[in-house]
């Protein structure tokens, strides 16, 4: 069971990220433990500075905006690439 702690304030966004979240697990019948953390300095503590934050067992694995239910439903299968400092499409230098 991945443990996964999902950082923000409680605004909407980060209230969204936790519900597809959740709906994406359920889906996939895959058992997650969901935290909610909304404390800045341990949000700043994960190097988090926009948020919603996702980390997954220990691991950023995104950060700003919302996730696609795509990209969830990669993480709860094992395939999430690069943490949320490589994740922007130019990191890479592979650009269309």
């Amino acid at each position: 069971m991945s443990h996964i702690k999902v950082l923000g304030t409680g605004c909407a966004n980060c209230k969204t990220t936790l519900k597809l979240i959740e709906d994406v697990a359920a889906e996939k019948g895959v058992s997650v433990q969901l935290e909610k953390v909304e404390d800045i300095q341990a949000i700043m503590g994960y190097g988090v500075m926009s948020t919603p934050g996702v980390v997954i067992d220990g691991k950023v694995v995104h950060a700003g905006g919302v996730p696609s239910r795509e990209k969830i439903a990669g993480w709860l299968a094992g395939t999430a690439a690069a943490p949320a400092s490589g994740s922007n499409c130019c990191s890479g230098g592979n650009c269309g």
